[in-house]
């Protein structure tokens, strides 16, 4: 099988760290949501259940298919919403808010509106927009070494020794060493392991006008403006700008639809752990990068096979290490993204206010930055721009841009993700 001659140490370490981080950085807020509508704890267990089968199918299948990385995750941002707007809602409201959000999704895939909005975007503000999303966990990654100053210290000397000797194993070598050495402190909580299967609770969907207003739209609003947006972004900006993306929106509108009476809230395409499975960090080939999807994918099935187990496994970690690990797998993306973005004069200030609006974390309307850095970012482009003469339209510029091979296009630099779920 070519997937087993193409998959490399570095693409199964690219994988293992896209769930580390992706997983760590948001379970809790998926576990607030589930208890916001009174969940059990067999009805908890279930979310994860169809939580890490969907992403993981999603992921997986269509990087074997297409041999081009698919990264698929949950909503984050859409977990927080639930998590504050559940209260007062049954599990069977939320399920049908799920279901209209799942059915959103679809036609916002099938139709091919998302797509078409996303080739009015240029390549300038669409890195910039990565970097800002990124650059959060850049600065993470050494904000934690007020508490843990050897491990990052260590971590980050390992780093840049392994970029100079190994660069294509400085990932790898630098989780490693950070294992061994909170492992010999004492500092993994293997005491939250319990190793048990995970079995789906089924949930008969409710539907009433006050889900769909105060659950479903806003689950659908921050999942495409907050998660998908930023997903594209990573896919063109990576290089793989003919991934079939409204395709890929459909998928994990079909999938959320067919997952949600177990807990699968909203599925998305993933912008953080796909940088880390996208960039050259993961193979210096592009062509073999899928098999880091692939990973990330068949990790997630485990995880919604054995959730508790897998999830006691991954928190296990310190805080500080995944920080820390996210920050350095994702260093070249993050160059990669600024140099882009400023690379062209004319679009030069417009993706600086993307960088830094996005950067800024700021929510508006229950909105997060992502959107908000495009929304500024257009804005200005457009008080710039209209009414000069352009050397192309923007959809064909980005496009352009996209198909640029990822050794050439400093977008796609080296580089390994909240988004989270």
């Amino acid at each position: 099988m070519s997937f087993f001659k193409d998959l490399s140490l570095s693409a199964f370490t690219a994988g293992f760290v896209a769930v580390l981080v992706g997983f760590t950085s948001s379970v809790a807020i998926v576990f607030q949501a589930a208890q916001a509508f009174g969940a059990t704890p067999e009805m908890a267990a279930s979310w994860m259940w169809a939580l890490g089968i969907g992403m993981g199918l999603a992921s997986a299948l269509p990087s074997l298919w297409w041999k081009k990385p698919v990264m698929i995750a949950w909503s984050t941002p859409g977990a927080a919403v639930l998590a504050v707007a559940g209260v007062g809602h049954s599990m069977g409201e939320a399920v049908g808010a799920f279901i209209v959000c799942a059915v959103l999704i679809v036609l916002a895939g099938a139709t091919g509106w998302f797509e078409r909005v996303m080739n009015r975007i240029p390549m300038a503000i669409a890195s910039a927009l990565l970097a800002g999303v990124l650059a959060r966990f850049g600065i993470s990654a050494f904000v934690a070494a007020q508490t843990a100053l050897p491990l990052v210290l260590l971590m980050l000397g390992t780093y840049l020794v392994g970029r100079r000797l190994l660069p294509r194993y400085a990932v790898p070598l630098t989780l490693l060493v950070a294992i061994v050495f909170v492992a010999a402190r004492g500092e993994l909580a293997w005491s939250s392991v319990h190793f048990s299967l995970t079995w789906p609770v089924f949930t008969m969907p409710v539907f009433s006008w006050q889900a769909v207003v105060s659950l479903a739209l806003p689950l659908f609003v921050v999942t495409m403006a907050s998660q998908n947006l930023p997903g594209v972004a990573a896919i063109r900006a990576s290089g793989y700008s003919d991934l079939p993306v409204s395709k890929l929106i459909t998928l994990s509108g079909l999938a959320t639809l067919v997952l949600a009476p177990f807990g699968a809230f909203a599925l998305n395409l993933s912008a953080i752990t796909a940088a880390m499975c996208m960039g050259r960090e993961a193979h210096e080939d592009p062509a073999r990068r899928y098999t880091a999807a692939v990973t990330c994918g068949a990790i997630y099935v485990v995880i919604g096979l054995f959730g508790a187990a897998v999830t006691g496994l991954l928190t296990a970690f310190p805080k500080e290490l995944v920080a820390a690990i996210a920050g350095l797998a994702l260093l070249g993306t993050i160059g990669g993204g600024l140099a882009a973005a400023v690379r062209d004069e004319t679009h030069r200030e417009a993706a600086l206010i993307t960088f830094l609006v996005t950067l800024s974390g700021i929510t508006l309307a229950g909105i997060g930055s992502a959107f908000w850095g495009v929304v500024a970012g257009a804005v200005a482009l457009a008080v710039q721009q209209v009414g000069r003469k352009q050397k192309a339209p923007v959809g064909k510029e980005m496009a352009a841009s996209g198909n640029i091979a990822p050794e050439t296009n400093v977008a796609a630099a080296p580089g390994a993700g909240k988004n989270v779920p």
